[in-house]
């Protein structure tokens, strides 16, 4: 089994894979259920809008329950750890919360952005992780793809600039600040079309989020705000 063959079952699944790489105990990835180690660790997700439409017409995302793309992504990662005679792990379902974001920046070159949101030089800001695969053999890996973080040449950042209620800060996140914009009339621009700061983002700007896709993502966003 190589590498190529994994991705490929994650592919039949409306997956993308987001990178591969061989665990040290310092990154904190469990072992395995039966009590043996992870040798490989791949990551699972979204890129652009690729995949969306399979998710918008699952049983998920139409049967009205709560949690449609976290109910979707045990599903079909499952589907692929069973596959692949791997144990499945999801970056929902904490506290505690297993540390996804290192482990994808282990995976593929992903750098923190202003946003927040982890940046990739192809994907731009417009891709998730919907879980990972940890697999008891070492597979072969390509390289590792050492780009540097797009935000280092961006001299203007206008995702800072974009906010119409200025969320975003050398301080961090204003999350109450946001929350409180899209639930007003004034926010329907980005409850319709995506976060303006993100759109900002000239990186990967041609992957980004259509109407459909962005709208469920600001919705669920302002669910959980709300505690729903």
């Amino acid at each position: 089994m190589d590498l190529a063959a994994v991705a490929a079952v994650a592919e039949a699944q409306g997956l993308a894979c987001r990178g591969a790489f061989h665990p040290a105990p310092a990154d904190g990835v469990p072992d395995l259920p039966n009590g043996g180690t992870t040798a490989t660790l791949m990551l699972l997700g979204l890129v652009g809008g690729a995949g969306w439409a399979g998710f918008a017409a699952s049983p998920e995302a139409v049967d009205g329950g709560s949690h449609a793309l976290d109910r979707w992504s045990r599903r079909v990662v499952g589907a692929v750890a069973e596959a692949l005679g791997g144990h499945a792990l999801f970056p929902f379902g904490g506290p505690p919360y297993l540390p996804f974001q290192r482990w994808a920046q282990r995976a593929e070159p992903v750098f923190p952005s202003p946003l927040g949101i982890l940046i990739h030089p192809d994907w731009g800001l417009w891709h998730s992780y919907r879980g990972a695969v940890a697999l008891p053999e070492r597979l072969a890996l390509p390289l590792q793809d050492r780009r540097p973080s797009p935000c280092e040449s961006c001299a203007e950042k206008p995702c800072l600039t974009a906010c119409p209620v200025g969320a975003f800060t050398p301080g961090g996140y204003a999350v109450p600040t946001c929350a409180a914009h899209i639930a007003a009339p004034e926010g329907a621009d980005c409850m319709a079309r995506g976060c303006r700061a993100r759109r900002a983002c000239p990186i990967g700007a041609e992957h980004r989020y259509g109407p459909a896709q962005a709208g469920f993502y600001m919705r669920a966003f302002r669910a959980s705000v709300a505690g729903r």
